[in-house]
């Protein structure tokens, strides 16, 4: 009997922080739905830490399958064919044995609903043979499946091996015929952990395998400060940020270990939207420097697709939004729109995404070459993006 989650009665729901009581959150790569929530893996990293779910190692579920993806579809934020999906990536190993049957159920339910949506789903678990076949048979999502792999062998950080997602990656990218998309998730990179030579050359062996690579660093926010301290890890960084830390020699050593035929990006909707032969849903192109890497036909298409909106069309996407009531629209370039009065990033979200354009608050300005990350590891003063 193929084991399932249990379900959370009311009251346990009740006693539940506040958002992690919250189904569906908008996040940078898309509307996240996590109805399951609560892993065994214990990577010491985990975002858990920051939803007060981190004690929670046992998956329940808040409400069934076909419940949580009615709350999605309806959800104010989602917008069939457009709004980029993801599956159980802030609480939870979608590929879990107790979760792999909900993660099923929700991806086949979306893609009854014949929605042509981008569908991204993050994984270091094991993937079995039958899975192909499975995965395979969904006809209308577009289906990306992220293989997170650090190469870290630290067990006190990371106990659960990264071996387990190379080889997962391996055999859901063999077959030569198939609907969705593989990408080497490679994160998180941090200096002195797993920045060595080998280690590189091993992701970029482990790239060969992929239809494209993603790099990113470490999330250090003050709740994973606290329990690296408390546990008497090895703190990688003086200070947190509200943003990913990839400091500027770490990327340039990525970048030397890679080679022009092997397609590595910056952000996770470049690498996903590449991998299915489509412009990045994000609007990155609007920004010169991050695009850097790009293969030069992904550049062309990216190019093409890029559309500056104008501020009509600002106030039209949000307009059903009460979030987005106090909205400034106080710049719009050929780089990015700037905006002010949006108290949340949800909205903010929603509206890059709507218009496949950079949406920037004015309050968290992004730098020249700092890529969106924390400045934590480069240097000198740089213009805004």
């Amino acid at each position: 009997m193929v084991p399932r989650v249990a379900l959370l009665s009311k009251d346990q729901i009740d006693k539940l922080p506040r958002r992690a009581r919250e189904v569906v959150e908008y996040r940078k790569s898309g509307l996240s739905l996590n109805h399951i929530q609560g892993c065994p893996l214990d990577c010491a990293y985990c975002i858990r830490h920051t939803y007060g779910l981190w004690d929670q190692r046992v998956p329940r579920a808040l409400m069934s399958d076909a419940q949580a993806v009615e709350e999605l579809v309806a959800h104010q934020y989602f917008q069939p064919h457009v709004t980029p999906v993801q599956v159980f990536n802030r609480a939870t190993d979608p590929f879990l044995p107790a979760v792999r049957p909900h993660t099923l159920a929700v991806l086949e339910d979306l893609d009854e609903r014949e929605l042509t949506n981008h569908v991204l789903v993050i994984t270091r678990h094991q993937m079995k043979p039958g899975d192909f076949e499975r995965l395979n048979r969904l006809r209308h999502i577009k289906l990306t499946l992220l293989f997170t792999y650090s190469g870290i062998d630290n067990k006190d950080i990371e106990p659960y091996p990264s071996s387990v997602a190379a080889e997962s990656l391996k055999l859901m990218s063999r077959p030569t015929r198939r609907r969705y998309r593989t990408v080497l998730y490679w994160r998180p990179l941090v200096p002195g952990l797993n920045d060595s030579p080998e280690h590189l050359d091993a992701a970029y062996q482990l790239a060969q395998h992929a239809d494209a690579t993603v790099f990113t660093g470490l999330f250090y926010r003050d709740e994973i400060a606290g329990y690296y301290k408390a546990n008497g890890l090895p703190e990688p960084y003086e200070d947190t940020a509200r943003r990913k830390i990839v400091p500027e020699t770490l990327e340039q050593r990525v970048l030397a270990t890679f080679d022009a035929t092997t397609p590595l990006f910056r952000k996770t909707s470049c690498a996903v939207a590449y991998a299915h032969g489509l412009p990045d849903y994000n609007g990155h192109i609007g920004i010169p420097g991050l695009c850097d890497i790009c293969p030069l036909s992904q550049l062309e298409l990216c190019r093409t697709a890029h559309k500056v909106p104008t501020p009509d069309r600002f106030r039209e996407v949000a307009a059903h939004l009460p979030e987005a009531r106090g909205l400034v629209v106080v710049d719009i370039t050929e780089r990015a729109a700037v905006v002010s009065g949006l108290e949340t990033e949800q909205p903010r979200y929603h509206l890059q995404h709507a218009l496949g354009f950079q949406v920037h608050d004015v309050r968290h300005p992004h730098r020249e070459r700092w890529h969106g990350r924390a400045d934590i590891g480069w240097e000198g003063e740089n213009e805004d993006d």
